[in-house]
C-alpha cells in the first residue's frame, strides 16, 4: 500500500507548484515582451493622481535613425472609471531635429454614446492605442520631441492615469 501523503508533504507539492507556474507565466511574458520586434520607441507617463492639469505637458523624445522606414505612431492612454467625459481631446506638437514643428490636434473616443468604455481592460482601469500618425517616414534622423497637452476646457482632467507614445515600423 501507499502511505498518503501528510499535510507537510502537500505543502511542500503546493509550494513547488506554485514557483513553477509563477516562472512560466514570466518566461512568458518575457518572450511576449521580446517578440515586439517592429516597436522602435514606447514609452508611458504615469500621470501623479491621476489628475492631468492644463498647464502639465508630457514630452517624450525618440530618437529615429531610420528615414527609409515607414513607422505608425499611436497614443497610449489608461484612464479610470473616474474620467467624466466621453472623448480626449490633445494638441501634440511635433519637433524635428531640424526645429521644424508641427501641432495636432486629436479627438480621442473613450466611450460610446451608452457610456461603454471603448478601451481594454478591467477592474476600473481601462486602455487605448490610438494611430496618431499611419505611414510616417521620418525625413531627418535623430531625436524628435512629441509634447502632448490635454485640450479639454476643464483646467484639473481628472481620471487619465498614463499618457504614453508607440512607434513602430510597418512591415
Amino acid at each position: 500500500m501507499f502511505p498518503f501523503p501528510g499535510k507537510t508533504q502537500m505543502k511542500k507539492t503546493t509550494a513547488l507548484l506554485r514557483a513553477f507556474t509563477f516562472l512560466m507565466q514570466a518566461f512568458m511574458i518575457i518572450g511576449l515582451i521580446s517578440c515586439d520586434t517592429n516597436r522602435i520607441f514606447e514609452e508611458n507617463y504615469e500621470i501623479e493622481n491621476q489628475v492631468w492639469n492644463l498647464d502639465q505637458s508630457i514630452e517624450f523624445t525618440p530618437v529615429i535613425p531610420d528615414t527609409l522606414a515607414v513607422s505608425n505612431v499611436y497614443l497610449n492612454i489608461r484612464n479610470t472609471d473616474e474620467y467624466s467625459y466621453r472623448n480626449l481631446f490633445l494638441f501634440i506638437t511635433t519637433t524635428a531635429p531640424t526645429g521644424y514643428w508641427i501641432i495636432d490636434t486629436v479627438e480621442i473616443v473613450m466611450a460610446d454614446k451608452r457610456g461603454k468604455w471603448t478601451g481594454s481592460g478591467f477592474g476600473g482601469v481601462f486602455f487605448n492605442q490610438e494611430l496618431f500618425k499611419a505611414n510616417v517616414r521620418f525625413p531627418y534622423p535623430g531625436s524628435y520631441s512629441f509634447k502632448i497637452e490635454h485640450g479639454m476646457r476643464v483646467e484639473d482632467l481628472k481620471g487619465i492615469r498614463d499618457v504614453g507614445l508607440r512607434i513602430e515600423i510597418q512591415e
